[in-house]
């Protein structure tokens, strides 16, 4: 079964070398990937999936195709939105062909016992449309759920930060300084008095976290009363429960309890939304690397399960269905978000590398089928 797997993958690479040209030629920002999402919805199309609808109003460029008809239910995330001015830095022209393809060769190989989903996943460097899937419940009844990033190194485990950024503003009453009568309520004071509390609220927190903060408005004049005062923070934990449940509503209580102590109101307000932390599924790893080894990958990192240095909308994913995202290399000496990852995610290098991630995503299907098929499903 792994061998013709191997050889429908072979057959059909060119998908992947179509899918990965086309949308590094033209990139799309998130939310804007029109033509990137009928490009791969056509590929699909033309391979016999049925491509609905994901999420019509909230991401019109989102989507879900489906193929076969088996009990088992195996899913692959496309991304393909590209970043401002350095286009696919992030390698998304790969990740939407090795998830198009893998799922193609799936729905071939494997249609009988399994059904095989693609989702389009846009504006993953954004807002994340997998948070607004993830909502939905559209991943809660898969099997397993892939996606392969190119990166630097091939790795597997660690994990990524829950992130819910907050916005806070403080508003207060407008003076003239000279004023010797009124003198407002300065939002300014407000702010500064809470940004030093918060230095001191942190030190209480006992798992690892990130709490990076900024002013974005402390007032518009120096002789103005500053009456809005803004504090823009990024939160992180490796635990999505000890984000919400007690980092963000200890900082919410200490905002309204400043804000009340300075006779100020209060704004509070996530401007993107909760990503999840990452949970790589353990079986599902071992399957892909033994994979990986088997078509002669053998550089192969293994981060720890506490390893993070980023966030990312696959963590909520994860936390509705068994789900993997490891790396895979496309070069050396570079880093994403960077030209030089732009210019790699174009390279002949980068594509037969992505096609050895297709195989092994394929090959890790059929393992969960075997497995499923062991439990009794």
């Amino acid at each position: 079964m792994k061998n013709k797997i191997c050889d429908i993958a072979e057959e059909y690479k060119s998908i992947l070398w179509e899918i990965a040209d086309y949308l590094h030629a033209n990139p799309e920002l998130g939310k804007e990937e029109f033509k990137s999402a009928d490009f791969l919805k056509k590929q699909l199309i033309k391979e016999s999936f049925k491509v609905g609808e994901a999420l019509p109003k909230e991401f019109p460029t989102s989507f879900h195709a489906m193929s076969g008809n088996g009990k088992i239910n195996i899913g692959f995330l496309a991304e393909y939105d590209a970043l401002p001015e350095i286009g696919h830095a992030c390698g998304h022209n790969l990740i939407a062909g090795m998830s198009v393809l893998a799922g193609i060769v799936c729905s071939k190989v494997l249609g009988d016992k399994a059904t095989v989903h693609v989702f389009g996943c846009p504006a993953e460097e954004t807002v994340g449309s997998k948070t607004v899937m993830s909502e939905k419940g559209m991943f809660k009844n898969l099997d397993a759920v892939l996606i392969c990033h190119p990166d630097n190194v091939t790795a597997f485990g660690g994990t990524s930060y829950a992130t819910h950024p907050l916005r806070i503003t403080f508003l207060g009453k407008p003076a003239h300084v000279a004023d010797p009568d009124y003198h407002g309520i300065n939002a300014l004071d407000t702010l500064v008095d809470f940004y030093q509390r918060l230095n001191e609220l942190q030190r209480s927190f006992k798992k690892p976290y990130i709490l990076g903060k900024i002013i974005t408005e402390g007032g518009n004049a120096p002789n103005i009363i500053p009456d809005r005062c803004t504090m823009k923070a990024t939160i992180r934990s490796l635990d999505a429960d000890y984000l919400e449940g007690k980092m963000l509503f200890a900082i919410k209580e200490l905002a309204k309890k400043v804000a009340k102590e300075h006779d100020t109101e209060l704004e509070l307000e996530h401007y993107e939304p909760l990503y999840k932390n990452m949970i790589n599924n353990k079986c599902l790893e071992k399957f892909m690397q033994d994979n990986l080894k088997a078509l002669g990958v053998e550089d192969i990192r293994i981060y720890p399960d506490d390893y993070a240095d980023g966030s990312t909308d696959v963590g909520n994913v994860s936390h509705d269905a068994a789900t993997i995202q490891p790396t895979i290399k496309i070069g050396t000496g570079i880093d994403a978000h960077t030209p030089e990852f732009a210019v790699a995610a174009g390279s002949e290098y980068a594509k037969e590398m992505a096609l050895l991630a297709v195989k092994a995503m394929s090959m890790t299907a059929c393992d969960v089928i075997s497995s499923k098929e062991r439990e009794g499903k």
